[in-house]
């Protein structure tokens, strides 16, 4: 018995729609990047799950492994940016980095 395809779309779907809600809503730079994080899950889940259909190609789940590798650069860069901004400003709110000058 699997599960049909529908169910992993409409998963990553809620997934997407989280992540978005929470990138355009909050103002903490953590946040933001959590909420990146959520979004390429989701297009991870699509992605593996679109490649269910097609078991003898497994380009789905190599541009999933290629999307997990570049989230963890980003969120290294992301955390050293947001940890040099909160050294300088003291906060991570994204309202205070209008211009980084200093």
């Amino acid at each position: 018995m699997t599960i049909p395809i529908h169910y992993f779309l409409v998963l990553a779907a809620a997934l997407f729609a989280i992540g978005a809600v929470g990138f355009l809503v909050r103002r903490n730079l953590l946040v933001l990047l959590m909420s990146i994080e959520l979004m390429l899950n989701a297009v991870n889940l699509t992605l593996v799950a679109f490649n269910r259909l097609h078991p003898a190609n497994h380009s789905g789940q190599i541009l999933a492994f290629f999307v997990i590798a570049i989230a963890a650069a980003e969120a290294a860069v992301g955390l050293a940016i947001i940890l040099a901004f909160f050294r300088l400003r003291g906060t991570v709110r994204s309202d205070e980095a209008t211009a980084l000058k200093n």
